[in-house]
């Protein structure tokens, strides 16, 4: 398949990256990079179509994903794949299919160390917050309410790759994560949430974050809901100096995965 204007195809790619609405109807979103994309392949993520510009030699990686994923090849013209990418030097431009993730495909397991990130309004925190969960060994980040699109351009490229790594789960509302954590405790695992708030009686240092744990990261502006904060077993916080009177919501959550993979294996 050949792609040298503008069509009905070029059209639909294009608003895959600028239209959240039309990558959930779709059911798709754009990737680009070695790394992402080679993630994306190695977690088994569905690369339903790879763009490549039309009539330049391709690396060997990229003949090898053209051959090995199955997607359907497009050659498109290099002008239009610059549109497309952003940029002259894309090799590959990876049209991947959003996976079904539930709260329920998330393992029950004693060391659970997930992320919800609260109310999200930049994609740029929401891709690292992404990675730093995967850096640190987390099992799963949560995206409740309304939030930033874990699939916009911005975030798949914050998150390096991450994104493809480990469960990323959109959902509505508080009330659906508190059941998930009530039906991990009714069996048995003591799960505890636990909220990041600067004002937090206990520092995060201070708090056990060996066990089962679900971390709580608000909103950049306004925090933690009133929901949040009520559910929340413990609220920690992050201590700071200097004029700074809090730290981004990407930086706190770092910090505090951090915390937890230093406690969980000294």
């Amino acid at each position: 398949m050949r792609v040298t204007t503008r069509n009905a195809s070029f059209q639909q790619w294009q608003a895959l990256l600028t239209n959240r609405t039309k990558r959930s109807r779709a059911g798709e979103f754009l990737v680009q990079g070695v790394r992402p994309l080679t993630l994306a392949a190695a977690h088994g993520w569905e690369i339903n179509t790879l763009i490549y510009p039309d009539r330049r030699a391709l690396s060997e990686w990229a003949r090898s994903m053209l051959a090995d994923t199955g997607a359907t090849g497009v050659a498109m013209a290099p002008e239009l794949m610059a549109e497309l990418a952003g940029k002259d030097s894309a090799e590959l431009i990876g049209v991947v299919g959003v996976p079904p993730l539930e709260l329920s495909d998330v393992a029950a397991d004693p060391h659970l160390l997930a992320v919800v990130f609260d109310r999200p309004a930049t994609p740029g925190n929401v891709g690292t917050v992404i990675r730093s969960a995967d850096a640190f060994g987390a099992s799963a980040v949560i995206i409740t309410g309304h939030a930033a699109d874990p699939y916009d351009p911005q975030a798949v490229r914050a998150s390096t790759g991450s994104l493809f790594a480990l469960p990323v789960i959109r959902v509505d509302s508080t009330r659906e994560v508190l059941e998930w954590v009530g039906s991990l405790r009714d069996g048995g695992l003591p799960v505890q949430l636990v909220a990041t708030d600067e004002h937090g009686p206990v520092q995060v240092a201070d708090y056990d974050l060996t066990g089962p744990r679900v971390l709580l990261i608000g909103n950049e502006t306004t925090g933690l809901s009133a929901g949040w904060r009520e559910a929340a077993d413990q609220t920690v916080r992050i201590p700071i100096t200097g004029a700074a009177s809090s730290l981004n919501a990407a930086a706190a959550a770092a910090v505090i995965l951090y915390e937890a993979i230093r406690q969980r294996t000294s």
